[in-house]
């Protein structure tokens, strides 16, 4: 299962928020804690749960009641390098209307935000992802991370490839279920948060 992480004010805004440690802001916090029924509805006993070191994934966790068993420093978002703290609106008046980040990627930033292509984030979602089809065959597992980090993984996952993320919108807290169907990658549920479960209830 993975889970991202609540509404920061950067993210509210537009900017890529990559290894920068931007907190939850009051909603993300409301989001998070809002998120233990619909967790409770979607993952099995003592699950394996690890969880991006950044504060926002972190406190998304801990708000949502998930006893995280280690930090994973494999899911920090995508590193945008030059692009860190930029909205696409301001990346575009550089770059020209064309740029998505899938498909154009990023530009090097400093020491702190070098910057990553996605064949390098892919690479790293890679990593984790043998680790968690070797925990799946004795229980749950949930990554408790970030949007575009959890896009690639989806991807990858399906066999589609980092790029299929572009196709994968996922809102802040929400929750997604991988699955499989006849030993095929799947997903079984996508983009799933407290309020849209809400509005669909009987």
């Amino acid at each position: 299962m993975l889970v991202r992480h609540g509404r920061t004010t950067w993210a509210h805004a537009g900017k890529h928020t990559g290894l920068s440690d931007v907190p939850l802001d009051e909603v993300g916090r409301e989001q998070a804690r809002a998120l233990p029924p619909l967790l409770a509805a979607v993952v099995g006993p003592s699950p394996l749960v690890l969880c991006s070191p950044l504060s926002r994934a972190s406190e998304t966790a801990r708000l949502a009641g998930l006893r995280v068993d280690e930090e994973e420093p494999l899911l920090v978002e995508w590193d945008y390098g030059g692009y860190e703290g930029m909205t696409t609106a301001q990346i575009r008046e550089q770059v020209g209307a064309g740029w998505e980040i899938f498909a154009s990627g990023v530009v090097a930033g400093d020491e702190v935000h070098p910057g990553e292509s996605l064949e390098d984030v892919a690479e790293r979602v890679r990593r984790v992802l043998e680790r968690v089809r070797a925990e799946l065959a004795s229980r749950d597992v949930v990554l408790v991370g970030h949007g575009h980090l959890t896009r690639v993984l989806a991807g990858v996952w399906l066999g589609l490839g980092p790029g299929a993320g572009a196709g994968l919108l996922l809102d802040p807290a929400a929750v997604c279920v991988m699955d499989s169907h006849h030993d095929v990658p799947a997903i079984r549920h996508w983009n799933l948060s407290p309020a849209l479960v809400a509005s669909l209830s009987p």
